[in-house]
């Protein structure tokens, strides 16, 4: 490690492995941070959940202070592996300035497979929702000076991703603190579209996973502050508009942004915007 910030996240490594969310459950080899030319920290990920590599990306703020704990904002991404048809989610981070401007440290972790974020009912190599909460965010919580609370675990997405940062939040309100999810396909009742088939399995698995059914389950809520975040447009506005009449009618204190229209990517415009509302009053 050669540069400040590597060695100052080596420096808190063991301070901030405490109070992980759940432990691990596959034994994961997980490397050494290496830097990317655009700065970007890059860990080389094996796990048993995964069919393949994977990686976890992490973009810190230049001025990073190892006694602060920072609120980690996961970037959930859309495609598999390094694809990005749909843009970059942490290029798009860095060049907002995310980790400056809102005091917090991204990751975008990469998956084998196109990510749902559920996990398949018997293929054990294809482990998306485990293979999160059980691999990436407990490294990153050792690793890093993020927070080890709810509170200090914001998930952000678009898309499938979008439908990602919902479903695992309303799947583990006591894991995550706030989702944001742009222009995503809220609505889906069934896994025929956008390759969900060969990820949930079966009806019966997507069902677990289906967001017009669990926003209908008890949700904890200690205050008023919203949880929820939703915004659109470009391929699914009529998915949020519909969603946002099920949150209306529910007890879930959320936020929802009718437009304005943007691109189906990754570096339209939306992400600073999502940001804002997401880490507002979280500093």
């Amino acid at each position: 490690m050669k540069t400040r910030n590597l060695l100052l996240a080596a420096l808190i490594v063991h301070a901030a492995a405490a109070a992980l969310p759940r432990a691990e459950a596959d034994d994961a080899k997980i490397g050494d941070a290496s830097r990317e030319s655009d700065g970007v920290l890059n860990h080389h990920v094996e796990s048993e959940l995964q069919r393949g590599p994977t990686e976890i990306r992490v973009l810190l703020p230049d001025n990073l202070q190892p006694q602060r704990k920072y609120t980690c904002l996961y970037l959930l991404p859309v495609e598999a592996g390094r694809e990005s048809h749909f843009g970059d989610g942490i290029r798009a981070a860095r060049n907002a300035d995310l980790p400056n401007r809102f005091h917090v440290i991204c990751v975008l972790p990469t998956f084998s497979d196109l990510p749902w974020y559920c996990d398949h009912p018997s293929n054990t190599r294809l482990k998306q929702e485990s293979y999160f909460l059980d691999t990436v965010v407990p490294f990153v919580e050792r690793t890093y000076p993020v927070k080890p609370t709810p509170s200090g675990r914001l998930l952000v997405g678009f898309s499938k991703s979008g439908w990602g940062a919902f479903s695992l939040l309303l799947r583990h309100p006591d894991d995550f603190g706030r989702a944001a999810a742009w222009d995503a396909p809220l609505m889906s009742d069934k896994p025929d579209r956008f390759g969900m088939g060969p990820i949930f399995g079966t009806d019966e698995n997507f069902q677990q996973y289906r967001l017009t059914s669990l926003i209908r389950r008890p949700f904890p809520q200690s205050n008023s502050e919203p949880r929820l975040f939703h915004f659109g447009y470009a391929n699914f506005r009529a998915d949020h508009q519909q969603f946002e009449r099920l949150l209306a009618a529910s007890d879930i204190p959320h936020v929802f942004h009718d437009g304005p229209r943007r691109d189906h990517e990754w570096e339209s415009g939306w992400l600073p915007e999502v940001a804002q509302c997401i880490c507002h009053g979280l500093e």
